[in-house]
């Protein structure tokens, strides 16, 4: 009988520690795999990684069709632009032009 009462001592003072420990994991845990953990952050930061790519992408591709645009302005008319997107609209080439299609630029 002095062994049970023993067990029950020393259980009683276990008790605490193996609480503490268990609300240490709890909280490990969720800082880990919670949605505002580690995971999730490295997640976003992923994310945040591929948007800026598009976003440079996207202000290039912009640039270049403010640039091509200015040269029509009437302000200061670029007369081979003029001529190459007359071309384009009607489908006309003369007999002596070599022609080069640039798929991405037909593709925009």
């Amino acid at each position: 009988m002095g062994a049970v009462l023993e067990i029950k001592r020393r259980s009683r003072r276990m008790i605490v520690p193996i609480v503490g420990a268990l609300f240490v994991c709890y909280f490990l845990v969720h800082a880990f795999h919670g949605d505002r953990g580690v995971i999730a952050w490295m997640h976003l930061q992923k994310q945040v990684s591929a948007a800026e790519q598009t976003l440079a992408a996207t202000r290039h591709v912009r640039e270049d069709y403010e640039r091509r645009i200015s040269l029509l302005k009437s302000e200061h008319l670029d007369a081979d632009m003029l001529d190459e997107r007359a071309r384009i609209m009607a489908g006309l080439v003369r007999p002596d032009e070599i022609i080069l299609v640039d798929a991405q630029a037909q593709s925009d």
